[in-house]
This record gives C-alpha cells, sequence and structure tokens, in this order.
C-alpha cells in the first residue's frame, strides 16, 4: 500500500507530462525544410523523367525510321557515284566521301543480313520456345536482356571499327586486319543480334499466348528487381544521364517487341479486330509496369543523392544539342550513329527483323520527315534555352558547365574549335582533325546563331 501510494502521484505526474508535452518544430527548420523539398522533388520527378523519355524516344524513333527511308536513298546515291565518277574521267583523289561510304557499308550489311534472316524459321523457334517450361522461359529471358545489352555496347564499337577502316586515310601506315574482316565481323554481329531479339519477341509472344498469363506476370514483375539493384547506390548525374540514356532504350526496344507481337498474333487470327482487344490488356500491364518501374528509381534515386528534378531538363538539352550538331554540313558523326552511342540503341539488328513493313515505305518517310522537323525544332528550343539560362549539362563532370556570352569580340576557349567558314579560324585549325568524338558545347556557344 506504501508503495501504491507512492507510485501513483509519479504515475499520474508522467501521464500528465506526456499528454500535455510541447516542441517546436522550427527550432530545426533547416531540416523540415529539406524534407520538404525532398517530396517536392519526387513529385517533380515523373513530369520532367517524362519529357525526357518522350523525347529520347521519339529520337529512337528517328534513328529506326532512318535505315527505311533516307538510308536506302542514300545508298543509291552513293552506288550510283561510284559507278559513274570512274567512267566520267573526273580526275580525284577519293571516288566517294567517308559519309558516302558508310552509307554504301551500312546498306549492304542491310541486304546481306536480311537474306539470312530468310533461313531463319520464326513458327519453328516460337513452338520451340513454347515446349520450355515456365522457369525455363524465365531464365532465358533474363539471359537475353544481359546479351541484348552486351551485344548494344560491344556493336557499335565493331560498326565504328568498320567505319573508320574503311574511310581512314591510306597515308597513314596500315595498324588493322583490313575492311574484309572488319566487314565480316559487322555482318556476323547484325545477324546474331536481330536473332537474339527474335527469340525475345517470341518469348514475349509465348507469355502473351500462355492461358494462365504466369509468364507474363513473372516477367513484369522481374522489373521491379531493377529498383533494389539502383536505388540504394551512389549516383552522380553522370551515372544517372546513362542510366536515363539506357532506360530510353529499354522502353523504346520494350515497346518495339509489343508491336512485333501485336502484329504477329493480328497476322494468325487474319487481323480480326475481336482479337486486338485480348491483347490490349496484357501490353497495357507491359507498359505500367515499365513506367511505374522507371518512375519509382528515378525519384528515390534523386531523394538519396540530393538531386534536383532539373536535371532532367538538362539531360534533356544535351540529347538536344547532339541532334542540332549532327545537322551541320560538316559533322562529326552520323545522327543515328551519335544515338546509338548515347543510348545504346542500334537500329541495324531491329531493322533487319522488321524488314517486312518496307511495303509502307511512303508513310514510313512521311513520318520520318515530320518526326525529324519536330526534333530538330524542339532541340534548337531545348538548346537555346539551356544556353540562355547559362547552363548545359557536361558529360565529363558532375556539374553543369556555365555559358559564355555570345558576344562578337568574345574570344574562343583552348578547346574550342571554330565554325566553319568563319574569319577567326586560325590556319592551324583548319586542317586538323578533331580529337572528339562530339561537338564541344563551346563551339555551340560561338557558333549557336548558324545552328539556330
Amino acid at each position: 500500500l506504501i508503495s501504491l501510494s507512492i507510485c501513483e502521484p509519479s504515475l499520474l505526474r508522467f501521464m500528465c507530462a506526456e499528454l500535455t508535452r510541447g516542441y517546436f518544430l522550427e527550432h530545426n527548420e533547416a531540416k523540415y525544410m529539406e524534407r520538404r523539398e525532398k517530396v517536392y522533388t519526387c513529385m517533380r520527378v515523373p513530369k520532367e523523367l517524362e519529357k525526357l523519355m518522350l523525347f529520347g524516344f521519339f529520337l529512337c524513333l528517328d534513328a529506326f525510321l532512318y535505315v527505311f527511308t533516307l538510308l536506302p536513298l542514300r545508298t543509291l546515291l552513293a552506288l550510283l557515284r561510284l559507278l559513274t565518277v570512274p567512267c566520267c574521267g573526273l580526275g580525284s583523289s577519293r571516288f566517294l566521301q567517308p559519309a558516302q561510304v558508310c552509307d554504301l557499308l551500312k546498306g549492304l550489311i542491310m541486304v546481306l543480313c536480311c537474306s539470312m534472316m530468310h533461313y531463319i524459321d520464326y513458327a519453328m523457334m516460337y513452338h520451340l520456345i513454347r515446349g520450355q517450361s515456365i522457369i525455363k522461359l524465365y531464365i532465358i529471358y533474363n539471359m537475353l536482356e544481359v546479351a541484348d545489352r552486351l551485344f548494344s555496347s560491344f556493336g557499335q564499337d565493331i560498326l565504328d571499327a568498320l567505319y573508320w577502316t574503311a574511310t581512314e586515310p591510306k597515308s597513314r601506315k596500315r595498324a588493322h586486319i583490313g575492311v574484309i574482316p572488319h566487314f565480316i565481323m559487322a555482318v556476323f554481329y547484325v545477324f546474331l543480334h536481330a536473332i537474339l531479339i527474335m527469340v525475345q519477341a517470341s518469348t514475349l509472344n509465348v507469355a502473351f499466348n500462355s492461358h494462365n498469363k504466369s509468364l507474363l506476370t513473372i516477367m513484369m514483375s522481374n522489373n521491379f528487381v531493377e529498383i533494389k539493384g539502383s536505388v540504394f547506390k551512389k549516383f552522380e548525374k553522370n551515372n544517372l544521364f546513362q542510366m536515363s540514356n539506357s532506360d530510353i532504350k529499354e522502353r523504346f526496344t520494350n515497346y518495339a517487341l509489343l508491336l512485333i507481337v501485336c502484329l504477329r498474333n493480328m497476322e494468325q487470327f487474319s487481323w480480326n479486330p475481336d482479337h486486338l482487344w485480348v491483347l490490349l490488356p496484357d501490353a497495357f500491364m507491359v507498359v505500367t509496369s515499365e513506367v511505374t518501374v522507371d518512375i519509382v528509381k528515378h525519384a528515390f534515386i534523386t531523394k538519396f543523392n540530393d538531386i534536383t528534378a532539373d536535371v532532367y531538363r538538362e539531360y534533356k538539352a544535351s540529347l538536344a544539342f547532339e541532334l542540332v550538331s549532327s545537322r551541320q554540313q560538316n559533322a562529326y558523326t552520323d545522327y543515328s550513329d551519335s544515338v546509338a552511342r548515347r543510348m545504346g540503341f542500334i537500329p541495324l539488328p531491329l531493322a533487319v527483323l522488321v524488314r517486312h513493313f518496307i511495303q509502307f515505305v511512303c508513310l514510313m518517310i512521311t513520318l520520318k520527315v515530320l518526326n525529324s522537323i519536330v526534333l530538330l525544332g524542339k532541340s534548337c528550343r531545348y538548346v537555346k534555352e539551356a544556353n540562355m539560362e547559362g547552363k548545359l549539362f557536361d558529360r565529363t563532370s558532375t556539374t553543369p558547365k556555365k555559358m559564355p556570352s555570345k558576344t562578337k569580340d568574345a574570344p574562343p576557349s583552348g578547346n574550342t574549335l571554330p565554325c566553319e567558314g568563319s574569319s577567326d579560324t586560325p590556319p592551324e585549325l583548319k586542317h586538323r582533325a578533331p580529337k572528339k568524338d562530339l561537338l564541344e558545347i563551346d563551339r555551340f556557344t560561338i557558333c549557336g546563331n548558324r545552328i539556330l
């Protein structure tokens, strides 16, 4: 009784203190403001990310349509020049320009690989994959995703080695194995990569046509594994830029595979519109899971690494700058190759797989021209906005690169290559080979009026 009487006032005082205890958030104002900004950043990331994804998607689409529209015409012009120039007897050190040589090589690779793909039976491959168990198909699909990334990473190196070997000045000492071995390697690579994409499409088609849809569910849930493997890692702006480009390429490839699967199924059912409504829920589930995973992944990466959502505008301006740079008279590289290097998307293998679309050349040419015009206009606007804001994402640093003012008497920096035809071009720079693969940002500052 004595102990109870002693503890009772203490218990009452404790409960009274807990019920009436107060605290003031303004004592730690900086921390709470930071937390609120992180919430706002996570809310802004989906909008800015999807803008970047949409712009990058149309970049990949433009590079893909280029293979079916402008590349055949450019290859034909290069072939005509190759056949007519020797007959005309024009004295020239080289019959073809480097770009024309590359166009001929691309066209020849496409013709050879399309001819080789005629010996691949898609129906037999589909039934062979359909006879496997669900676990085997799940493992096969994961292996194909890894192989596709490896092929995309090494494939553009093979193609670039071929282009440079075929166009390298002959006065230099030979330090390569020859054009023909490089060409054989390029054809072999494009053919294998096309088969790999065909197996991916067949596996996805089997998942669509399975009765219980368990394989499709497992394949889509595999996307959420990316969150675990990416969110809790340290990311700088350069690393996030690479991941964003990889996500753009992956989304475009998945949409292309979905299109192939839907067309195959509609063809099997004699283009019955009723079957389309059977395919749409599964296609919607694939697209929704892909978008959800990208949004969640990027939202938490930016949160944990204190990166603002405005960084996606800088990424978009950087991609737009590469597009604008490739439209110059003497660009350093072809536009489609630039997209392949930046995003890891190589259009040749996918073009070999969907070669049947050649029947719609007129429609594709129209879509290509309209898409190119819109992309060029948007790119010029994005680069101009980034230039006016005084920042454009630099891939060699983790901070935005400050843009010098565009004045007439502003001297070029040490790494700047002035525009062709400019009176400020030093004589020693007129015949100097560019040291870098892409145009420098400072160059655009000096030549911005000509580009825009």
